[in-house]
């Protein structure tokens, strides 16, 4: 399953040593957490750590339960493959203009989120672009296979796919629990908010089961729940996307919250020396060219993660306005020169160095 957009800009130092970011800490660790990881989810690595010094017992419960709910959520929303006993978003894309489809109440309660989220960001988060987003998928899969043939799509074949990626054709039956694309074309695309989506689910069975000082890292996707035992917060490094090898681009301080971050140097393919990233503008169809990364950090996992690819498609001031008006959500933006800019509420965030 590969997933468009895996947020792995953000590296959650978390001061757990080598096993997150190899980054060294530059205070001293707390005590060692428990930790565990799984390799199935989302095309990625997932890890689940307790610091509250659960005994082993209660953690293995915890994480296996955490552990299920994002299987759940890999198996609803992949686009690839189909599963025995359930129809998956695979299922509805491959039934596009054909007769309703009876879906687990679930994806009707994720796409009906989508559906919001699609107003309130004016259209820049919207599940439906994969028609677009498919051509781009296939042009960076055919670069990874032969880069001497890498080719980017001719504008004429993405004006085209974008005639079939109105919200509207999204028809969802909430009563009789259905779905539908009515456009036989139309395809459903959840890669820039399905894994955020997740991990919020996985973070409410853990705050249901009690658990605190726990921490989510699925694929970059960073879900902080409580604070340390002492009552501090993580230090989570902000990679720099103009160097993501070298040293964090700033570092900050985060309890009791989601952070993500979408940037140009995870997925790409380069055509005659120019890069082509996966966060795609809805308006040129092309990589957007406004910022190198975008750094969401707020409570709904869902929202950071979806937030981190609509700001990425708007201009710095359409997306500080548009934070401004939903309230709780701090943002970074890094530009292409490496200028950072930031919400108000993010310097309190920042750590000095």
């Amino acid at each position: 399953m590969k997933y468009r957009k895996t947020a792995a800009g953000l590296l959650a130092c978390l001061w757990l040593a080598a096993v997150l970011t190899g980054c060294a800490p530059r205070e001293e660790p707390a005590a060692e957490p428990r930790g565990k990881s799984y390799f199935t989810y989302f095309d990625t690595v997932s890890y689940v750590y307790d610091y509250a010094g659960d005994p082993a017992e209660r953690f293995d419960e915890l994480s296996a339960g955490a552990s299920a709910v994002l299987e759940e959520y890999h198996r609803l929303f992949d686009i690839y493959h189909e599963y025995s006993g359930i129809n998956n978003l695979c299922t509805v894309n491959r039934l596009a203009g054909g007769e309703p489809v009876e879906v687990d109440g679930k994806l009707i309660d994720f796409l009906l989120y989508a559906k919001e989220l699609y107003q309130d960001t004016n259209g820049e988060m919207n599940v439906m672009l994969g028609a677009v987003l498919a051509i781009w998928h296939d042009c960076r899969e055919a670069a990874s296979a032969d880069p001497a043939s890498a080719q980017v799509p001719e504008l004429s074949e993405l004006q085209a796919a974008a005639e079939h990626t109105d919200i509207g054709l999204l028809e969802i039956d909430e009563e009789k629990g259905t779905v539908r694309l009515a456009d036989p074309e139309a395809s459903l695309d959840v890669g820039a908010l399905g894994k955020g989506y997740a991990v919020e689910r996985a973070a409410d069975y853990l705050r249901q089961q009690g658990a605190e000082s726990y921490v989510l890292n699925v694929g970059g996707n960073i879900r902080i729940i409580g604070a340390k035992p002492d009552g501090s917060g993580w230090t989570t490094g902000v990679k720099n996307p103009l160097d993501p090898d070298g040293e964090f681009a700033l570092r900050l301080k985060l309890q009791d919250t989601a952070c993500v971050t979408s940037g140009i140097y995870e997925r790409y393919y380069t055509v005659d020396g120019q890069r082509y990233h996966h966060i795609i503008d809805k308006d040129t169809l092309f990589p957007s060219d406004h910022y190198a990364s975008v750094t969401v950090v707020t409570p709904d996992s869902a929202l950071a993660d979806g937030l981190s690819t609509a700001l990425f498609c708007m201009s710095y001031e359409e997306g500080l306005s548009l934070t401004e008006s939903l309230g709780n959500v701090e943002v970074v933006w890094i530009l292409p020169d490496g200028e950072i800019r930031s919400t108000p509420g993010m310097q309190a965030l920042i750590m000095d160095e």
